[in-house]
């Protein structure tokens, strides 16, 4: 059994402060993708950088304090990548990928467009980009995870209030369509619906009002897999008990064992 766990950090060294270095040397993991680090790698101490049991490998944002993409492993991959090979992607730091046997577990972070129309244009430019790599990672024939933060609640079942986010990024008509055609057309799996199909499942709380204490939340943080590697997800879990970040951990147990 192979145990994956995402988690949007909201800053690595506020998590670290929050238990959550703690909590993952708890949790049996064997690969661990985080994103949103908002540190450079001269921030990174010794527990960072290789958490007890871990090793550590990091792709970081160019601007400080920000973005960031991170991924823990028990097993030392075969090969580690770093970044899709798109100049201004890259120097955001959204991309990491870890190749073990025939399975590549890869961390990603999609641009929020929350924040401005100008960031709301730049992810689509992302998503325009992303779609043909996702295209040619679904080609090579392997099995093939990506864990993360997608920005996107795909169903009305992801999100509490749906209707009122229709015109709010995150939710509109033409994310949505576009995380569809990932799954319909080049055909990645949502594995946390392949197991899971409640309502109420969800994965980050708006720090305002009581969003976390009355769950009212987004499901916006996935594993996508080829669906070979889908089909031997076994267990599901949103870890809610301690709160290391505005997101919870998602975790996956797969009926597959890393070479």
């Amino acid at each position: 059994m192979t145990r994956i766990i995402t988690l949007n950090l909201n800053g690595i060294r506020s998590a670290a402060r929050k238990g959550f270095f703690k909590w993952l040397a708890r949790s049996r993991a064997d690969v661990v993708c985080v994103q949103e680090l908002k540190a450079q790698a001269a921030d990174m101490t010794r527990e960072l950088l290789a958490p007890a049991g871990f090793r550590g490998f990091f792709h970081f944002a160019g601007k400080k304090g920000y973005s960031g993409v991170g991924l823990y492993s028990r097993r030392e991959p075969v090969k580690v990548a770093e970044g899709v090979g798109v100049a201004d992607i890259d120097s955001e730091g959204r991309y990491v990928r870890a190749d073990y046997g025939n399975l590549s577990v890869i961390s990603v972070y999609l641009p929020s467009g929350s924040s401005s129309e100008e960031r709301q244009r730049v992810k689509f430019r992302f998503m325009d980009r992303f779609y043909p790599f996702l295209k040619k990672l679904r080609a090579e024939g392997r099995e093939i995870v990506l864990c993360g933060d997608w920005n996107i609640a795909h169903r009305e079942i992801d999100l509490k209030n749906w209707r009122g986010n229709q015109k709010n990024s995150g939710f509109l008509p033409e994310e949505r369509a576009w995380l569809t055609r990932v799954f319909d057309e080049l055909g990645w799996v949502d594995v946390f619906r392949r197991v899971d199909p409640r309502p109420e499942q969800y994965t980050w709380w708006s720090n305002r009002g009581q969003a976390w204490a009355k769950n009212v939340g987004w499901r916006i943080d996935y594993h996508i897999a080829t669906p070979g590697f889908a089909k031997t997800a076994r267990r599901v879990a949103i870890h809610k008990e301690n709160r290391f970040s505005d997101h919870a951990p998602l975790t996956i147990d797969y009926d597959h064992e890393l070479e």
